[in-house]
């Protein structure tokens, strides 16, 4: 079954927002990087999505302009089979995405990358009802804590758990880095 490594948002644009923290960023790298090595030395085409969106202004961290459109910094460098710009949260809304991976035979998609509960999440959900098989890897994803309604805070940690829990058997294949190589490689 052709596979396809999805790498979604992983850009600097997040250094540049209120709620980043570093504190889980290494640990995500390693696997992050791992994956598209490991993707790349078995010959699976790797994709780069990257999230932007007006208005054209530096001041804003997502907007082209502001120059942090670009790969985060301590991402492995890799050559992407193809490279899409989203301004939605699914990788596949407007995005062209959607034929390339039906012209390419893509049946199987790796998901990874930020943010683990609203743009992997989302464009996991929208490929599995579009049809294609989704490995899930929670550990090659990452984000961060979130104020709740009642304004407690809801940990990255519980929010990581929430949408493996969401996903697993009914959108995706939860997967470690390895068994997603393994699998895609099969």
């Amino acid at each position: 079954m052709k596979t396809c490594l999805i790498v979604i948002d992983v850009q600097e644009s997040f250094r540049h927002r209120p709620y980043f923290t570093a504190q889980d960023l290494p640990a995500y790298l390693r696997a992050q990087n791992a994956l598209i090595e490991g993707c790349v030395a078995r010959g699976v085409p790797v994709v780069r999505v990257f999230h932007a969106e007006g208005p054209a202004v530096p001041e804003k961290a997502f907007s082209v302009a502001s120059g942090h459109v670009r790969a985060l910094e301590g991402l492995v460098d890799f050559e992407a089979a193809a490279t899409f710009t989203k301004s939605r949260h699914s990788a596949l809304v407007g995005t062209g995405l959607d034929v390339w991976l039906t012209q390419h035979g893509v049946q199987r998609l790796i998901v990874s990358g930020i943010r683990t509960e609203q743009c992997c999440e989302t464009t996991t959900r929208h490929a599995s009802d579009l049809g294609w098989e989704v490995d899930y890897v929670t550990d090659a994803t990452l984000t961060w804590d979130m104020e709740q309604p009642d304004g407690q805070t809801l940990a990255a940690a519980d929010i990581k758990t929430r949408t493996a829990t969401v996903l697993q058997g009914r959108f995706a294949t939860l997967s470690t880095v390895q068994q997603a190589i393994d699998r895609a490689a099969a």
